[in-house]
């Protein structure tokens, strides 16, 4: 927003479009308009525009040397650290994100190199598995690389295609087709996962909480397929409260609670009485007395009154004996040698954290908990793969790189972004590409108050002005000059 308001606010001073949006795009806001060097502006925009840009917003030309940085006072604390010799750690490594080339992959990017030919790397890891797997002569070999080539350069995107609409068409398209269904694994019943449009939906809007959250989890080491274990560590995770181990009564003659517990239910849970009274001590609005009597367990008001007695009840009633915050269930299933838990609810970070579980594997379908816990980088990811995923289960055929578009749309900035009017669409320079999309005059009333300027840049406001876009043949000018034609065919 700061960067809007920038452009905004220069827009409303006379600056034009263009160069407000240089100005901002660089990092500048007015109040660094004032003290930055000429030298400095003019990296930016021409010395023209900056002279305009200063006139404008009445600050003065400074130059370089005019610049002199106030002398600091250095605590003697820091001038002791800064006498210390600085001793470079050498523990230290810069993890590679890219794994090695295996033999066969180098082969391949070695026949490559000598036909001169640069592919991506997961051409060359297929190239390389079909090369082991059918053990082909290098004569054969350079065949089928000159032939992926051939393949490879038709389908490269032309300069100034416009992508961005070709994304849109060939998702949204596609999108028309998809049902309005819940998907349950494996028949149970118990979780239920919100999948076709609505998921989609979902995914695009950058929704904060799924409608129906959930988490697998894989198992790490030798136990990860036994299924014994499994059930344990799924127990341990799945949110326990205490009506599902106990029962609970108030006692108004005694003015007291009283838990009577399930011993089957507890042995099951492996829960214990000191666990479940260790439990309602971290409760902390329950302020009370809590004593064994026999199995039972005895909940006493530190003052007696009915009013105090009834909010006992009710905290003792929904307190949380065992398990994970947001985890309501967790089912176990098989696949392939391992056992993998679904879970209703997500907790990822409490996850990763569980020494039982693969933190490689272990993954949420909420886009933005996964840029919480994981960073920016796993949220781009995790929107390809869940939008991927909808798309495929409804038996759609997308190529992943209009969906990858999207995910990078979504998340360049850092953060994650909506692609509707509060995200993307909604942080557009041009006034008529925003109108167009929602609210349009809203949009059109504010660009008209503020004094705002479009440049008419990108391709909706073009087409809503009725002129070539600028991409395909509209990204290029001819000229046709019948003296030139008529001279060149004289000679």
């Amino acid at each position: 927003m700061a960067r809007k308001d920038t452009v905004n606010a220069l827009i409303r001073r006379g600056v034009s479009a263009k160069v407000s949006e240089a100005i901002a795009n660089a990092g500048f806001k007015i109040g660094d308009l004032r003290k930055t060097p000429f030298d400095l502006i003019t990296r930016y925009i021409s010395k023209e525009d900056a002279e305009d840009l200063l006139s404008k917003i009445g600050a003065k030309k400074i130059s370089m040397p005019d610049v002199k940085a106030a002398p600091k006072k250095v605590k003697e604390s820091k001038k002791k650290e800064a006498a210390k010799p600085k001793v470079r750690r050498t523990d230290l490594k810069i993890p590679s994100k890219i794994p090695p080339l295996s033999d066969g992959e180098k082969k391949i990017a070695e026949r490559l190199a000598k036909k001169d030919y640069a592919f991506p790397r997961s051409i060359i890891t297929d190239l390389a598995g079909y090369q082991a797997k059918l053990n082909m002569s290098m004569k054969n070999l350079d065949l089928v690389i000159d032939m992926v080539k051939e393949q490879y350069d038709l389908h490269r995107i032309d300069a100034n295609e416009s992508i961005g609409i070709v994304s849109a068409q060939s998702i949204g398209e596609p999108g028309t087709q998809m049902t309005m269904r819940t998907f349950h694994y494996a028949g149970v019943a118990e979780i239920s996962v919100t999948m076709g449009l609505p998921r989609l939906i979902e995914i695009v809007d950058a929704r904060r909480i799924p409608s129906t959250p959930m988490m697998t989890i894989y198992l790490i080491g030798e136990k990860r397929t036994d299924g014994d274990h499994a059930k344990k560590i799924a127990s341990s995770i799945e949110e326990t409260q205490m009506l599902d181990v106990a029962a609970v009564d108030t006692d108004i003659d005694n003015m007291r609670v009283v838990v009577r517990p399930d011993k089957k239910k507890l042995k099951a849970k492996e829960i214990t009485l000191d666990s479940m009274i260790l439990a309602l001590k971290k409760e902390r609005k329950l302020k009370a007395i809590i004593e064994k009597e026999g199995s039972n367990l005895v909940i006493k008001t530190e003052v007696p009154s009915f009013r105090k007695l009834q909010q006992v009840y009710e905290i003792v009633k929904d307190s949380m004996i065992k398990g994970i915050d947001g985890i309501k269930k967790a089912v176990i299933r098989k696949q392939d040698d391992e056992y993998v838990i679904f879970t209703e609810g997500t907790n990822l970070a409490k996850m990763l954290d569980n020494e039982h579980v693969d933190p490689t594997r272990t993954k949420t379908n909420s886009i933005n908990e996964t840029y919480l816990v994981l960073g920016i980088e796993a949220a781009r990811n995790a929107v390809i793969h869940e939008a991927k995923s909808t798309l495929d289960e409804q038996g759609l055929a997308v190529d992943i790189r209009h969906i990858m578009l999207v995910a990078d749309m979504m998340t360049n900035d850092g953060d994650v972004k909506a692609i509707g009017r509060h995200g993307i669409s909604g942080r557009k320079s041009s006034v008529l590409a925003r109108a167009a999309f929602e609210i349009t005059s809203a949009h059109l009333l504010k660009a008209g108050i503020t004094g705002e300027v479009d440049s008419l840049d990108g391709v909706a406001e073009n087409i809503i002005v009725g002129q070539p876009v600028t991409v395909g043949t509209g990204a290029v000018n001819l000229v046709y000059s019948p003296d030139i034609v008529k001279k060149k065919k004289r000679d």
